[in-house]
This record gives C-alpha cells, structure tokens and sequence, in this order.
C-alpha cells in the first residue's frame, strides 16, 4: 500500500473500475459522494405518462401545484441525464414524455 508522509493514502493505491472509476474507501470527493457521475447511464421509460407521472398529476387539484409537480418532474429527469459523464441513453415509445424535447435544446 502507497502512504504519503502523513499516513494518508495515496491516489495510485486506489483501484479503477473499468466502468465506474476509481473504486474502493476514500476513492471518491465529499462531493462526488453527494453528487455521483457515471462514466454511462441509462434513463428509461421516458414515456408520456410515465415522465411526469399521470398519477401524480391527477391528484394536484391547483394550477401552481400542477406547476411545481411538473417542474420538479424536469428536474429531476435533468439530475439523473446529467449523472453521465461519457454516454448516456434515454429510451421511451411514442408517444414519449414532453420533457425529452427539453433535453435536445
């Protein structure tokens, strides 16, 4: 094992992921850990009634509740495509969620 002068590890102790990265204890930042990136992600089912979801929608009974619902719904969509680093894949049937075209601009 590799130590600095002052006990800590090293980077060239940690091991590498050939999908993930750097692995194993102390391999990642504090914000890494908060903030985790992927070297692929697959966001799937991104279908109409799926992203945002219809359920959720029926039970907002106010326009600015309807509003929030379907920003928080962005945004969260906007969180998990922007967890890829190298590639990333988003799936969906037709029709598919309004919120793709979103993500092509």
């Amino acid at each position: 094992m590799v130590r600095n002068e002052g006990g800590r590890r090293t980077a060239r102790d940690r091991r590498l992921c050939p999908i993930y990265g750097p692995v194993g204890p102390g391999a990642r930042s504090r914000n890494d850990r908060r903030n985790p990136v992927f070297r692929a992600v697959v966001v799937m089912a991104c279908d109409d009634e799926v992203i945002p979801l219809q359920e959720r929608i029926e039970t907002v009974t106010d326009d600015a509740d309807l509003e929030e619902v379907y920003n928080t719904e962005r945004q969260l969509l906007y969180v998990a495509c922007t967890r890829a680093r190298d590639h990333l894949l988003v799936t969906a049937v037709e029709p598919a969620s309004e919120f793709i075209d979103d993500l092509r601009h």
